[in-house]
């Protein structure tokens, strides 16, 4: 098969390429990929986000992140990068967010494809390699990035996830962790026509019960909620776990959204719950009913200069960012994936290896299996 040529999807140029059981578009600006289609028996699921102004007129200064915005995508430096550090100005979440990617590479097998792509860092010299691999009869994307630079950088993928508009149509559950914490600042402000509803700093020990502002409670772990107000938590993986993963369960969809890491290469889950808190251009109060799920090495979402600095979580003896050398470029893995589950599977509580890929166990005990490649993590 030859490689994949630029065409329009959703308003960007993007390259699409497909396996037996994926359908997948990768933007060439920041390389965004979405839409993203999985093969479940005989229906398909599309579980991430695209920006509803997508293809839309946007004002000249809006940031390419934006312009972009949907599915996942690779951050480096993750966050804001508000404050420069030591005279680096990244744009919001990197130029590996922002930059124009470049194809390297097209490579097909009988058993897999893999789309390399290669972005050349000018902020801080060097580049990013992008590897894309898709499976035969694999219901999962695995990604790999190589980062060809010197110094500390956070760094983090930042997959957003579109759940059907009907209150609790999805259940977020998680690995084991050992420190979770809404956003110590006010994540969004009344004066900037912004809102949020939990209680900033405040440590949580389970996703049902987080407190708000107006000091009562309420299930973060059952989305959409809270209409009208955007919030953020960071969940820290145990690192002595073989893999950290995410889940979100739809059970009327009859399925399971998963991502798989390392957790000592990513160590922190964000969850940005977007549910019209936005009410400032491009936002305008229409971002509803979507979810950040973002595997993070950072302070939040603050950017370079507060990650490497000592910060609230590095006081905790979390790591905030990863130490990068030129000499031995650091490569990092991820697996994004579905599966199809029985009637009555309430929501994940537990996955682990089993019989060439993965089985997720729900809390009321009912079983779900997907073929996965979990070596790729430890590649």
């Amino acid at each position: 098969m030859s490689a994949p040529t630029l065409h329009i999807v959703h308003g960007q140029l993007s390259w699409s390429f497909r396996s037996s059981h994926v359908h997948a578009n990768l933007t060439k600006l920041g390389g965004h990929l979405a839409p993203v289609a999985f093969r479940l028996d005989h229906r398909l699921v599309s579980p991430f986000a695209i920006a509803p102004w997508a293809e839309e007129k946007l004002a000249p200064d809006t940031p390419a992140l934006l312009r972009a915005l949907r599915g996942d995508f690779f951050c480096a430096p993750f966050g804001g990068n508000g404050t420069p550090w030591r005279g680096e100005s990244h744009p919001p979440h990197g130029e590996t967010a922002n930059g124009g990617w470049r194809l390297k590479a097209f490579d097909r097998t009988i058993e897999r494809l893999t789309f390399h792509a290669s972005l050349k860092t000018t902020v801080r010299a060097g580049s990013v390699d992008k590897a894309i691999t898709l499976v035969e009869g694999h219901t999962a994307v695995y990604q790999k990035h190589v980062l060809h630079q010197s110094g500390p950088m956070s760094v983090g993928h930042h997959a957003l996830l579109k759940f059907p508009d009907v209150p609790g149509s999805g259940v977020v559950s998680t690995s084991r962790f050992v420190h979770a914490q809404v956003l110590p600042d006010l994540f969004e402000r009344p004066e900037n026509r912004g809102y949020q509803s939990l209680k900033p700093g405040a440590v949580i020990k389970s996703l049902d019960r987080v407190p708000l502002l107006n000091g009562e409670s309420t299930d973060v772990s059952h989305f959409p909620a809270r209409r009208g107000y955007d919030d953020l938590v960071l969940l820290s993986a145990d690192p002595k776990l073989p893999f950290a993963w995410n889940a979100v369960t739809f059970p009327r969809e009859r399925y399971v959204y998963f991502a798989l890491r390392d957790p000592r290469a990513l160590r922190h889950t964000i969850l940005w719950i977007s549910n019209g808190g936005r009410h400032y251009a491009p936002w305008n109060g229409r971002h509803t009913s979507v979810m950040g799920i973002e595997d993070t090495t950072s302070c939040f979402h603050y950017g370079l200069a507060e990650s490497v600095k000592p910060n609230a979580l590095s006081r905790l003896g979390l790591p905030t960012v990863l130490k990068l050398s030129a000499k031995k470029p650091t490569t990092i893995a991820y697996i994004m994936g579905v599966a199809a589950i029985p009637a009555g599977f309430d929501r994940v509580k537990s996955i682990h290896a089993a019989n060439g890929g993965i089985e997720l166990i729900a809390a009321n005990g009912k079983r779900a299996h997907a073929p996965l490649d979990l070596g790729f993590l430890r590649e």
